[in-house]
């Protein structure tokens, strides 16, 4: 039974407008409203931060949830009367004046409302049947009532953590690819200010704290994306000017097609070997033709394969993304596997990802399946082509190197 004026507290403690809020809002609760026990337990499990309860006052609260033996909550009868000794059994073995004090919290956050009785004491009055007729202890009718509200606080929580945890994996595949790409440029002696890309990259570096919120990852993320673009303008230059060196002392340039038409016109040879095969293939409009902070150059020598199945050879990203859509059809790559991994990763980094599957032709069974496994880590952060570029491109110059000796 819920009375139609306010309940008081036993003893000294006070009636606060937060009590009165809370048994407002439990006598406003439908009827026929249920509530899953325990799924309303984990959302409010999720947004405790947000209902400013802790970890121990929940361990009280499933203690209280415990007494009641049905799963499914409906307003009426939620009234639970444990004694000390039986809650503090239902908590682990709390102690009693650590439960009072979480008790008071979960009433001072409206999760749960104290029915007093005359004496203080936890009781039920029940009827001649066994029905309980009036029943004093704490009333989880709360609970019921604010469901709607601890789902959406839960849900916003979840949102928030789930962007906290891209924005930190983001954070950490950028240091990643400016690492390596300081790496190599260290390794290959490139000509540009890479002093100041390292002293920049080390103020970037630091250990990131266990609790950091997007007010500091999204600006930290923002400051590497530049990095990784001059970064990779710095290799790109370098690469540039070794190609221009390297036409210049030998006979017969290569051919840069600068045809800006989008159709081009490929014939790509057979992936074993056999004469070319005619094919036009279009360059569709996509929302990026650009990759994350690898120079063209540096792809096409770490995937040199790719530039066999283009006749006049790759000298621009709508060349080389136009050459990957051939190379996907070879590797037996259907058409809704390469329009998910564009979708996912953007359409520069899908033809690296597919000229390096190319690459890898021989150690990788299934090419369609390793590109949707691929575009799956793409949707959810975790994949970044840096490694899979570094490793192909360092073994591509440990091979060259082999010749040359």
């Amino acid at each position: 039974m819920i009375d139609s004026h306010p309940t008081t507290p036993f003893g000294r403690r006070a009636l606060t407008l937060a009590m009165m809020a809370s048994q407002a809002a439990a006598k406003a609760c439908p009827e026929d409203r249920v509530v899953h026990k325990w799924k309303i337990f984990r959302a409010i499990t999720d947004a405790r931060e947000r209902l400013d309860i802790s970890d121990r006052a929940l361990t009280v609260l499933n203690g209280l949830l415990t007494c009641l033996p049905e799963t499914a909550l409906t307003p009426g009868n939620l009234v639970v009367f444990p004694s000390n000794a039986s809650l503090s059994e239902r908590t682990h073995g709390m102690a009693g004046t650590t439960l009072r004090r979480h008790l008071f919290a979960l009433v001072n956050a409206g999760l749960i409302i104290r029915r007093d009785s005359p004496n203080g004491k936890r009781y039920a009055r029940r009827s001649g049947d066994g029905t309980i007729e009036q029943a004093f202890g704490f009333d989880l009718t709360p609970i019921v009532a604010r469901a709607d509200e601890f789902e959406r606080l839960a849900e916003e929580v979840r949102i928030e953590r789930r962007t906290v945890a891209l924005a930190r994996e983001r954070v950490s595949i950028l240091r990643r690819d400016i690492a390596k790409m300081i790496a190599v440029a260290a390794e290959e002696g490139a000509q540009g200010d890479w002093g100041d890309v390292r002293r920049r990259f080390a103020g970037l570096s630091g250990r990131l704290p266990r609790l950091v919120g997007l007010g500091f990852l999204e600006p930290l993320a923002e400051s590497l994306e530049s990095l990784a673009a001059e970064a990779g303008k710095l290799l790109d230059s370098h690469l540039f000017a070794q190609k221009t060196d390297g036409n210049d002392s030998h006979s017969g340039a290569h051919y840069q097609n600068s045809n800006p038409d989008p159709f081009i016109e490929l014939e790509p040879a057979s992936q074993k070997g056999g004469g070319p095969i005619g094919e036009t293939q279009p360059v569709p409009e996509r929302r990026s033709q650009q990759t994350t902070g690898f120079p063209l150059g540096m792809i096409l020598k770490a995937c040199p394969d790719i530039a066999m199945y283009s006749r006049t050879g790759i000298g621009s990203w709508p060349e080389f993304i136009a050459t990957a859509a051939v190379v996907r059809s070879a590797l037996g790559v259907s058409p809704s596997a390469w329009e998910d991994a564009v979708d996912a990763m953007g359409e520069g980094d899908a033809a690296v990802t597919v000229a390096a599957i190319l690459q890898r032709s021989a150690e990788i069974k299934s090419p369609g399946g390793y590109l949707r496994g691929l575009t799956a880590k793409a949707r959810a952060g975790n994949y970044s082509i840096g490694p899979q570029i570094m490793a192909l491109w360092k073994k591509q110059k440990t091979a060259n190197h082999e010749q040359a000796s």
